[in-house]
């Protein structure tokens, strides 16, 4: 399955059904006056956070998303149904934003303006999560409704109150424990190969990895959620290599594992590289627990290893580097280790903080 973290769509909410004009007519009552019913309310538009979507490729080729008109009313009091809501599945981790608009007067010499500031109008984290997002129009007053003691047939109705419209953007940002990060052919790919059952695709150049990749890994009994990011480079948080989207999905990871290939002429500026892309790009990457791993041991031997591990405990002040082969599998197990007590901190650290939200101790208002 292709993936896709991006995508615009048109959502449309159902119109209210018209109200009837109607009469009583029977036998013996040739004026019976007023008896048209009202119309059925307008479908509305639901967006559903659900389990076993992790792409938005489906809303490459639907773009348009209209709920159903409300019923007409009808004669004999009746009124008319309500439109169908309309329900759009969306994966874990996606976010509506608003439809930007261009600034007036912010036209450059080529004509291109710039645009204001996206709004996050909703964020889906939780599998179940349900926001009605656009609320259908009410229906039409029948002609029962006009009669008044002065108005003892009327005629008039209404036709149904419009639905609401607009374009968003949808963005996936990828819910994972672990975040795993690096420059380009760090052998990323490779480690997630080897602690999990994905088949990413490995080669021998730069960027191999194009989209992110997630994995379950099982380690003595426990469970977590690793998610590949493809290769970072300098100028990653300004969106040179589309590398600000991939950052995104790193956001809401609770550990980072900064992965460092050591066979490259300088490792110390490598991982310095995305160390400051962290930092550049915000949204608290840079304080997120990060595990320092050097990768690719089984190219360089066991003494120089150390020695480039050295280096960077000296020179970036890096507590623990953990040397591993991602193809041997050599180190691996250590380095899981090291993450699941890490891991576990930071899971109690976001349930407790989600029963501050609970508990009132902390709103967005």
């Amino acid at each position: 399955m292709h993936f896709l973290d991006q995508a615009k769509i048109f959502i449309k909410s159902g119109w209210g059904g018209p109200g009837a004009v109607s009469f009583r007519r029977e036998k013996y009552e040739e004026y019976g006056g007023p008896d048209g019913g009202n119309g059925g309310k307008g479908g509305d538009i639901i967006f559903e956070a659900v389990q076993g979507l992790n792409t938005l490729i489906d809303f490459r080729y639907t773009q348009h998303f209209k709920a159903q008109r409300g019923t007409p009313g009808m004669g004999k009091n009746r009124y008319g149904a309500g439109g169908k809501d309309l329900i759009i599945q969306v994966p874990v981790g996606t976010q509506i934003l608003s439809d930007p608009k261009p600034i007036e007067g912010s036209e450059d010499e080529d004509g291109i303006p710039d645009y204001e500031d996206q709004d996050i109008l909703a964020d889906f984290t939780e599998v179940g999560q349900r926001v009605t997002f656009l609320r259908g129009g009410d229906g039409g007053r029948g002609n029962m409704s006009y009669k008044t003691s002065t108005n003892r047939a009327p005629r008039q109705h209404g036709t149904g109150w419009p639905g609401q419209e607009m374009w968003v953007w949808l963005r996936l940002k990828l819910l994972a424990d672990v975040g795993l990060v690096g420059m380009p052919n760090a052998g990323k790919s490779t480690l997630i190969n080897q602690v999990t059952n994905t088949k990413a695709k490995v080669g021998a150049y730069a960027f191999t990895t194009t989209k992110p990749q997630l994995g379950v890994v099982l380690h003595k009994d426990r469970e977590f959620v690793l998610a590949d990011i493809p290769g970072l480079i300098a100028g990653a948080a300004e969106g040179v290599g589309i590398g600000d989207r991939f950052l995104g999905h790193i956001e809401r990871c609770r550990v980072l594992l900064h992965l460092i290939d050591a066979t490259v002429d300088d490792p110390v500026e490598a991982f310095q590289i995305v160390t400051d892309e962290l930092a550049a790009y915000g949204e608290g990457l840079d304080e997120k627990p990060q595990i320092v791993a050097l990768n690719k041991g089984d190219l360089l031997g066991p003494e120089l290893m150390e020695d480039i591990a050295e280096q960077l405990r000296d020179q970036v002040g890096v507590d623990d580097v953990f040397i591993i082969s991602g193809a041997t599998g050599d180190g691996v197990g250590k380095l899981l280790d090291a993450i699941l007590p890490i891991l576990g901190e930071a899971r109690a650290a976001a349930r407790q903080e989600a029963q501050d939200d609970e508990d009132g101790t902390w709103s967005p208002l």
